[in-house]
């Protein structure tokens, strides 16, 4: 019996070890990212069951090119408008090679002419994005 609790006391010593390496960073550190896009009115039914039933290599994709916990929020903001709030965290090693690979992919730019015309950007935001990145002002783990 005594063996048996020195392998299980090993085996979460491991677990730990290698937690507490992730936590040192021994690991590329998890990014976070949130941005904003409005959403015609008209469009957000479309937009919902899209989402509802999110094509399998759209999501193989977006793991692939190492993005996990990705969520999209909808809100009504008081000026009437509809807004979608994405969060995604990165866990690669090279941002800008994963979402070339993902702009790149056909079924991401087929799912892309689906959600594009449901979308209008908001007034300000960096040249070249349509989602307009957000400043993280809190966190807490």
């Amino acid at each position: 019996m005594r063996k048996v609790w020195m392998a299980v006391g090993s085996a979460m010593l491991l677990v730990l070890l290698a937690y507490s390496q992730v936590r040192a960073g021994n690991e590329a550190p998890v990014q976070r990212f949130g941005s904003v896009i409005g959403v015609k009115e008209e469009k957000i039914p479309y937009y919902k069951e899209l989402h509802a039933a999110c094509w399998p290599g759209v999501l193989a994709k977006i793991k692939e090119c190492n993005i996990q916990n990705y969520s999209i929020y909808l809100h009504q903001l008081d000026d009437g408008q509809y807004y979608l709030f994405s969060y995604f965290e990165y866990a690669g090693t090279d941002f800008e090679a994963d979402m070339k690979k993902m702009a790149a992919d056909e079924e991401t730019q087929r799912w892309w002419k689906e959600t594009d015309p449901c979308q209008f950007p908001v007034k300000h935001r960096k040249e070249g994005e349509a989602w307009a990145s957000m400043e993280e002002v809190f966190h807490c783990e």
